[in-house]
């Protein structure tokens, strides 16, 4: 198997593991509403439909396996001059986000997320497709690395 592309040396932060049990909520309310979908369909005597949702009842199933090390491939650093963001398993993603570019750190907190302590930090920038949320972040972890970086992001705007 190939090894994971690593553009830069360096520590990598991770999320919260309790991140896992979050998506696994997710997933699973997916497979569970493929395989109620599939019975239903089944005992109406529509087969085809039953065998499309189950189809996609095992499909989302095995999205959910892979759950855990999707979110151990979460990380970011920060470096001198911007952040970098990595996800991702068979498609790997690296952002990296200028601290001058920065226009707005967003909190956000589900109802799950909330109970177990966990915070998401979205970035808004100048590009609109950069588009990067850091899920899993403890509460307080997730406050003071947003306030780290809107003062490193007023910095770096001086000059604009």
């Amino acid at each position: 198997m190939a090894e994971r592309l690593e553009p830069v040396d360096g520590e990598w932060k991770r999320v919260s593991p309790k991140q896992v049990g979050v998506e696994l909520a997710g997933s699973g309310v997916t497979v569970l509403l493929a395989v109620v979908l599939a019975v239903v369909t089944f005992l109406l005597g529509a087969g085809v439909m039953a065998a499309i949702f189950t189809a996609a009842a095992l499909v989302a199933l095995f999205a959910t396996s892979l759950v855990p090390r999707r979110v151990r491939s979460y990380g970011y650093q920060l470096r001198e001059d911007d952040l970098l963001f990595r996800r991702g398993l068979l498609f790997q993603r690296f952002v990296a986000i200028p601290y001058g570019r920065m226009q707005l750190i967003d909190i956000n907190r589900g109802p799950l997320s909330r109970a177990l302590g966990l915070s998401e930090l979205k970035f808004v920038t100048a590009a609109a497709a950069t588009n990067v949320t850091i899920p899993g972040l403890p509460e307080g972890e997730a406050e003071g690395l947003r306030d780290r970086l809107v003062g490193l992001a007023e910095t770096r705007r001086v000059g604009l």
